[in-house]
């Protein structure tokens, strides 16, 4: 029996050293990706797919998750904002034209509420409003933007923001509202005609699993 040797890497060759380089570095960052997304995987996992206690989530859960895209946002001035600004904090997000309808004023009561119903934790959530057009601001939205707690409102191409956020078969894009995540990861829709009550214990269960993780502010 002829036994032959393996051969090896010419670790003397520059091209050889940076491709050896080049695997490790690349190692080394998907571990430290896998390490940063390793708490928020085990808190939606432990509270959504476990179900402890026989608990179901209200909301749809959003699996895989869906980071925000480069959007072009844009203040109500007309200044852009960009995408990544949106992570740090969970966002209660709404979508929505500057006219404002009788269902738009209902969403712009229930975000308000849901947050103020959580008590000394609602200072982890943040409220955010994507207009879908250039119009001027119905007086509703206007109230509403002015009143406290502060509410973000960011004009948004409507089609580029329907890469990002879906609605259930048959429902508009408007018919939701959201949950995106501290790290920017859409994770949660309610259903239409939401029932406050309902959204509460969704939002308590991310809150609570994510204490360890998320504080409050960016």
């Amino acid at each position: 029996m002829t036994v032959h040797s393996v051969a090896t890497p010419d670790l003397t060759d520059p091209r050889e050293v940076e491709r050896v380089r080049t695997r490790r570095g690349r190692l080394r960052m998907l571990l430290l990706l896998f390490v940063c997304a390793a708490p928020v995987i085990a808190s939606y996992f432990t509270y959504f797919v476990v179900r402890p206690e026989g608990r179901t989530n209200y909301g749809d859960l959003i699996l895989p998750t869906r980071s925000v895209p480069a959007l072009a946002l844009r203040t109500l001035d007309g200044a852009e904002v960009p995408a990544g600004t949106l992570r740090g904090q969970w966002l209660l997000v709404v979508v929505g034209s500057s006219s404002c309808d009788e269902r738009c004023q209902e969403r712009l009561f229930m975000q308000r509420q849901l947050r103020e119903m959580l008590g000394r934790e609602r200072d982890r959530l943040d409220k955010v409003w994507f207009v879908t057009d250039d119009g001027p601001l119905a007086a509703p939205l206007r109230a509403a933007i002015a009143a406290g707690p502060a509410m973000t409102a960011l004009r948004v191409d409507r089609q580029a923001l329907a890469g990002w956020l879906t609605p259930a078969e048959g429902q508009a894009l408007e018919d939701h509202v959201y949950l995106v995540d501290p790290m920017g990861e859409w994770m949660m829709r309610m259903p239409p005609t939401a029932e406050p009550a309902r959204v509460k214990r969704d939002l308590d269960r991310v809150l609570r699993a994510s204490a360890s993780w998320d504080k409050a502010g960016r």
